[in-house]
């Protein structure tokens, strides 16, 4: 979850960076063009009012000087020309193209197409496609394009107000015009075409700024995000281990994050609340099954010497037999308090958790269980199970869940059964002891009853036991880590694993 909010929290971050960088270098870009426009249109409002001014030979001949230093200091191509497309003046001229001049000499529809218009125009033709014999600026498409619009515009008496926004890859140059005279007493334009490398290196280095500013706040901002989502996240995964331990059956398992913000401290504090009752009810359930079975065993016990001692003076008939089954159901009802007894031992954990030889218990506990087995009239087998068989349970969790198992069978396959006991390494590297035999079985519906507590199938029901056998063999693999499954056997049968953690 840590990871998924995190991830969240740096898309956010992400999209929040491009929202505030893109606008940052789109308004830069956009300012740099308009500076750009503005420092030549100055240079344009001038040199259209020396043409403005211009009534000798001398005042051309200044004109003339004026935009060849100009173009000559910034790389730019300058043409003057008047009302019918002639060139007055012009500077920065290349040597043999004649693209954007041409387009510039055909201005409003083939005006100044022949004679000195055509060949004023081709200067600044010459000029984008080749660039000025020390600029070497490349013609551009946009400029060709751009040329004949603006000098219709300077012809109506408008200046250029307005350039392409400049940006890194382009363009690589731009044209803007301003009209020699004002009003009803237009008399010509000033064209200029004006490379960008400048601006767009400008451009360039402030994006590269952007970026890499960008960039930076973002890696802050992901170390935030990320001790962020630590300080949300550590008392949830703290509750999570508490919730998984009591499902677990630790008991004492609690909450102790004191970080996070303070609805989760309060969580945690609930939590552990509640914790703690659960805890103590249980412990006290706990408490009052263990006493009770334990105050009991004593009167129970003197009843049954008590019965027992009365034997000898009942006379045989019907009071004989009656006197049997009072002495067997106190003894019946003796063995249920023991089961309880031990049931609470089991389920208050007291009794920590420690490394045992489960290869030796097997046989210990096969090689014990032999003789009952042959004076029921059955087959026990027990392969030899694998060395070095060892986990970590409960004491004896092994030898006290296989003797509930073998007494099970003894109880309830029929003389001439057959049990099979083995021992191996499961695939997850734990311990399994499986018990099978060849007995009725029970229906496959009944089976999850089997671990339950006083549950027995119905056709068991007048079998010697408590009930609680099968169910104390399963809290005792639980608490120790383990479980305890029960399948059928084939062709009929039953068949219970154990199933504990490795060491």
């Amino acid at each position: 979850m840590r990871r998924r909010l995190l991830a969240v929290l740096m898309v956010l971050m992400g999209v929040a960076a491009l929202l505030l960088c893109i606008p940052l270098a789109d308004a830069y870009a956009r300012g740099r063009t308009e500076h750009l426009l503005l420092q030549r249109r100055s240079e344009a409002v001038r040199f259209a009012d020396l043409a403005d001014r211009m009534r000798t030979d001398a005042d051309r001949r200044e004109l003339s000087a004026e935009i060849g230093r100009y173009a000559q200091l910034y790389g730019a191509a300058v043409l003057v020309v008047d009302t019918e497309g002639r060139s007055i003046a012009r500077a920065g001229a290349g040597a043999g193209a004649e693209g954007v001049g041409e387009a510039v000499a055909e201005g409003l529809g083939g005006a100044g197409t022949e004679g000195s218009g055509g060949a004023g125009a081709e200067g600044i033709g010459k000029a984008v496609a080749e660039g000025s014999a020390g600029g070497g600026v490349g013609a551009a498409p946009d400029s060709a394009a751009a040329a004949p619009e603006a000098r219709r515009r300077a012809l109506t008496g408008r200046s250029t107000d307005r350039l392409p926004t400049i940006r890194p890859w382009g363009p690589e140059a731009v044209v803007l015009a301003e009209p020699v005279g004002r009003d009803e007493r237009v008399s010509g334009a000033v064209l200029m075409h004006v490379p960008t490398a400048a601006a767009r290196r400008d451009v360039t280095l402030r994006w590269t700024l952007i970026c890499g500013a960008a960039l930076a706040a973002f890696a802050a901002a992901a170390l935030v995000a990320a001790g962020i989502s630590r300080w949300l996240m550590r008392p949830v995964l703290d509750l999570d281990r508490a919730v998984e331990g009591l499902t677990a059956g630790s008991l004492q398992a609690r909450a102790g994050s004191e970080t996070g913000p303070p609805e989760l401290r309060r969580l945690r504090q609930h939590f552990n609340t509640m914790a703690e009752a659960v805890s103590e009810s249980l412990a006290r359930q706990r408490d009052f099954v263990a006493d009770a079975s334990h105050q009991l065993r004593n009167p129970l016990a003197t009843l049954v010497l008590q019965l027992e001692n009365v034997e000898p003076h009942v006379a045989p008939g019907p009071g004989r037999a009656e006197h049997v089954r009072a002495l067997d159901e106190a003894e019946r009802l003796a063995e249920l308090l023991d089961g309880l007894l031990a049931l609470a031992r089991v389920e208050s954990g007291a009794a920590g958790l420690r490394d045992q030889d489960v290869s030796r218990a097997v046989r210990e506990r096969t090689t014990a269980w032999a003789p009952a087995f042959r004076g029921a009239g059955l087959e026990l087998t027990a392969a030899e199970p694998q060395e070095g068989l060892r986990a970590r349970a409960l004491p004896d969790a092994a030898g006290r869940i296989l003797d509930a198992l073998l007494d099970n069978a003894v109880k309830f396959v029929p003389a001439g059964g057959r049990v099979e006991v083995s021992a191996g390494r499961a695939d997850d590297g734990g311990t399994v002891v499986r018990v099978a035999d060849d007995g009725p079985g029970v229906p496959e519906e009944q089976l999850p009853l089997l671990l339950r507590r006083f549950t027995r199938s119905p056709e068991h029901q007048n079998v010697r036991g408590s009930g609680l056998g099968l169910a104390i063999a399963d809290e005792i693999a639980r608490v120790s880590g383990g479980r305890l499954d029960v399948g059928g056997n084939t062709p009929h049968g039953l068949v219970v694993e154990l199933r504990l953690p490795s060491s």
